[in-house]
């Protein structure tokens, strides 16, 4: 048996910038690996601090006069967005000038996001804006990263809790990707098609459940572009802020019933054991109607491949299994002191 000692929130940050970074961007961080190039090194760690920076305006009544006189946080939070912008401008530019000097043709094999938004708005005359592609390219590796990172790490620490559903998860997966008992590792990431993770209908409720009781952005609000009133009859006018707390959603018994605040992927799943899908008015960790988020169908894809490995080759627990897991303020649901987990191999 080999015992793996690890933190599993900083690890998958790394992964989940890794993987959203090479889908954007068409390149790999390789922060994973800890063989990162400095520069990829300083952007990674410039774009985390800067979310907790910008997070701290929600705090500092005060941070307009910090950010006029560049003091504090807000002079930190100014050199990190410069490192991030001097890098995403950087490969923006290359790519920009690769798809342009002759070479359209092995531009356009490229899948990343990146070649795909330079192809669609290029101007007829050539123009590039960079700035809409320096604005839209980091919103997709914002939207991509920390809150998935985040989800995979309650959900790890909930298989820790609930030994008997890990079981059931690493059998689900090993019938699913059908690749062999004696598979290694990369042999059995590679079984993990479309179909075969459309099999596994109990990852998939876990990783719900999950996100019910410990959704990525446990807060969320939106701006009222006109006067209206809502479906409780409660007025509201333009340019009003509305809140809604999907973190307190999921723990009313008024909307999952009497046991909800227990851990039961079951709950998602029908007679035969599919998984059955709930409104997502009821269920707002991915929001709902036009504002409902566009990635939700590749995070899924994203957690159910880590998770699916993990479980499939690890026995996972607590490091310490009387340690308290206590919030970190961030915009996401994020970890105080990370998630120190032990792996065992299976």
């Amino acid at each position: 048996m080999v015992h793996v000692s690890w933190i599993g929130q900083a690890l998958l940050m790394k992964a989940t910038m890794d993987s959203i970074f090479t889908i954007a961007f068409g390149l790999d961080l390789n922060t994973l690996s800890g063989e990162a190039a400095d520069e990829g090194s300083r952007f990674a760690a410039a774009f985390d601090d800067a979310s907790e920076f910008i997070l701290l305006r929600f705090v500092n009544a005060f941070w307009k006069v910090s950010r006029f006189l560049n003091v504090g946080a807000e002079a930190a939070l100014r050199h990190r967005i410069k490192v991030v912008d001097e890098f995403a401008y950087k490969h923006i530019r290359a790519r920009a000038d690769e798809m342009s000097a002759g070479k359209a043709h092995d531009a356009e094999s490229k899948c990343d996001l990146l070649s795909r938004f330079i192809q669609a708005t290029t101007s007829d005359s050539g123009e590039v804006d960079y700035k809409y592609l320096r604005d839209i390219i980091m919103n997709i590796v914002i939207a991509g990263k920390d809150t998935t990172a985040g989800a995979l790490a309650r959900f790890l620490y909930m298989m820790c809790k609930h030994p008997e559903v890990q079981e059931k998860i690493s059998e689900e997966a090993r019938e699913a990707a059908d690749a062999g008992e004696a598979a290694s590792i990369d042999d059995f990431s590679q079984s993990l098609t479309d179909e075969a993770l459309n099999k596994m209908h109990y990852l998939h409720a876990a990783l719900t459940e999950t996100l019910r009781v410990y959704p990525s952005v446990p807060l969320d609000n939106k701006e009222c572009f006109s006067d209206d009133v809502l479906p409780n009859g409660f007025s509201v006018g333009k340019g009003d802020m509305v809140f809604y707390a999907p973190y307190a959603m999921g723990r009313m018994e008024r909307l999952w019933g009497e046991d909800a605040q227990v851990f039961r992927p079951e709950r998602w799943l029908d007679e035969h054991g599919v998984f059955q899908p709930e409104s997502p008015f009821k269920f707002t960790a991915f929001q709902a109607g036009p504002r409902i988020c566009l990635g939700k169908e590749f995070a899924y894809w994203q957690m159910k491949i880590f998770a699916a490995v993990l479980l499939r080759f690890f026995v996972l627990a607590l490091r310490d299994k009387d340690a308290s897991v206590n919030y970190r303020t961030m915009i996401t649901l994020y970890i105080e002191q990370g998630l120190h987990l032990t792996a065992v191999a299976r």
